[in-house]
């Protein structure tokens, strides 16, 4: 997401067809659009606005939201968050308008300054700050001058950015930032988000112009309806075996699950985690390994952070540390390895409907 929101990158390099990749995968997925209301565990099935799916294993993998603290007065109203594609997409035309107002010399609502807000300093935050930074370097070439009156600021409450992560990620991340005039505050509580201006717990505030709020995930609102341990952002808590305890045959897996390694650590809410529990639930169902029969163990095999560019920096199995364009390469081929897969599923999915099309026979999906 931090490449869309700096305009980096397109709409294509971020979505994809659910309704063809499932298709890639022939007769044996079936895709269903519609809205989840509830699940009847005792009946085995999900219940959605137009219809009762019903199921002998079920997985539940609805991802997160941003959790737009409710103690934070105008936050929700005032700034954007980066879990929904609709968020992203509102605050990059906002973003691309106002640069347009600044090319062009059209008079705009509040004068001087423009001021990029960035709250939460985790990996989200810093990624996005580092990227629009960067894209804000780029700028400069055809902005000139008013290139330079536009600023980005990263607050965070806890001491230091991207808390809990390796040092050596912390070090190389706060001196990429601090080369591309990204402003870091760090210990500072927001106290309240009004329109241009946030206040801060000290009494003092700051004007601004975006607001982009990384702060934190929460679950999505159907896991209200399901009568299961959470904690205390709503995430269920799931068993050794990643099943809900007490209901038979459901599993949770993703943004949506506390996730723990077999010493009972907290996992990070990756897309690598989210994988490896994937995988894991998918043997068990199918019953085809005797890893299997063990509970779920997942390590971090590394972790990359773009930083603006073709800069990164990474850590491999905690003993291989990288910076810079080499970093960039590895961390651009993981993820095009990733990307490849999907797209390649699409691609059979989109020929197979087009085949059955020409055939006469209705397309694959009921929609």
């Amino acid at each position: 997401s931090y490449g869309y929101i700096a305009g980096r990158f397109d709409i294509a390099d971020v979505a994809l067809d659910l309704k063809h990749w499932c298709a890639g995968f022939g007769s044996k997925v079936r895709f269903v659009r519609d809205r989840v209301e509830r699940i009847d565990f005792e009946n085995r099935s999900v219940i959605c606005q137009t219809e009762r799916v019903g199921y002998d294993t079920l997985i539940i993998a609805t991802g997160a939201r941003t959790n737009f603290f409710s103690f934070i007065r105008g936050l929700r109203e005032h700034s954007y968050g980066v879990k929904s594609l609709e968020r992203s997409f509102g605050l990059r035309q906002a973003f691309e308008k106002r640069i347009y107002q600044k090319l062009t010399g059209e008079k705009i609502d509040r004068e001087g300054d423009l001021h990029i807000v960035i709250g939460g300093a985790g990996l989200s935050g810093v990624e996005i700050a580092a990227e629009m930074a960067h894209t804000l370097k780029r700028y400069e070439k055809v902005l000139g001058t008013h290139a330079k009156n536009i600023t980005i600021s990263l607050i965070d409450a806890a001491d230091t950015i991207l808390p809990g992560l390796d040092p050596y990620l912390i070090d190389i991340s706060y001196k990429r930032l601090a080369s591309l005039g990204v402003g870091i505050r760090t210990a500072t509580f927001i106290d309240a988000v009004e329109e241009r201006r946030i206040h801060f717990k000290t009494g003092d505030s700051i004007p601004y112009d975006f607001m982009i709020f990384t702060g934190g995930i929460q679950a999505t609102p159907l896991l209200e309806t399901i009568d299961a341990p959470k904690n205390r952002i709503g995430q269920l808590v799931v068993d050794r075996f990643l099943q809900l305890p007490g209901i038979e045959s459901v599993y949770a897996i993703g943004d949506c699950t506390e996730l723990r390694d077999k010493e009972g650590n907290l996992l990070p809410p990756t897309a690598q985690t989210a994988e490896k529990a994937a995988a894991y639930v998918a043997k068990r169902i199918q019953k085809i390994s005797d890893d299997a029969n063990e509970p779920f163990d997942a390590s971090i095999d590394g972790l990359f952070i773009a930083l603006g560019g073709s800069y990164a920096a990474g850590v491999l199995f905690n003993k291989i540390r990288v910076e810079g364009y080499l970093a960039y390469l590895l961390k651009k081929a993981i993820t095009r390895s990733y990307r490849l897969g999907l797209e390649l599923k699409v691609n059979t999915g989109y020929r197979n409907r087009a085949r059955k099309r020409r055939g006469g026979e209705r397309p694959f999906s009921p929609f």
